[in-house]
């Protein structure tokens, strides 16, 4: 059983998407968390978040959750109240995409106890944190949930240890 599941870990890393950004949009258009993967200028990221922003929230419920953006596909999934937004190469996986969009989810729910909003406004850095360890150059680093909440909770608890430590001086 072990053995099998490390096939298909090993297999979800080599079929990975190459996401080039990601956001993290409100229904109401704030945008709440971006990574950029890729060079851009900033002028050209401004249009990007402005016009993702608009397709996303303009699609309705039933519609598909790909659509074509210039030489990118963007691939978004809501989950309550905000929306998880990626642009991918036209060549790269949609499905893996989402699934990595899934797993951040997850991990997030898991870590702030059903995430919300307004644990991402308030604790924007670790959700920077989580992206960080789970994606690295837009690609999938970790599929283990379990590994990058140990890394995440031991690096709570060095933070919680240099807190209380006397200071010198």
């Amino acid at each position: 059983m072990e053995q099998a599941e490390q096939d298909i870990k090993r297999d979800i890393v080599f079929a990975a998407s190459l996401i080039n950004w990601l956001l993290l949009v409100s229904r109401q258009g704030k945008v709440r968390l971006t990574k950029w993967f890729i060079t851009i200028p900033p002028k050209e990221k401004a249009k990007i978040v402005k016009d993702a922003t608009q397709l996303v929230l303009a699609r309705r419920v039933k519609m598909c959750n790909f659509l074509e953006y210039k030489d990118q596909k963007i691939v978004y999934r809501r989950y309550a109240s905000l929306f998880f937004v990626a642009g991918i190469n036209q060549d790269d996986n949609e499905l893996i995409t989402l699934e990595i969009i899934h797993r951040y989810v997850e991990i997030l729910d898991r870590y702030f106890g059903n995430v919300c909003e307004l644990d991402l406004i308030f604790n924007f850095q670790k959700a920077y944190f989580i992206l960080d360890e789970l994606l690295i150059a837009g690609e999938l680093q970790e599929t283990s949930k379990k590994s990058v909440l140990r890394v995440i909770t031991q690096a709570d608890q060095f933070e919680d240890q240099e807190g209380n430590e006397p200071k010198a001086g």
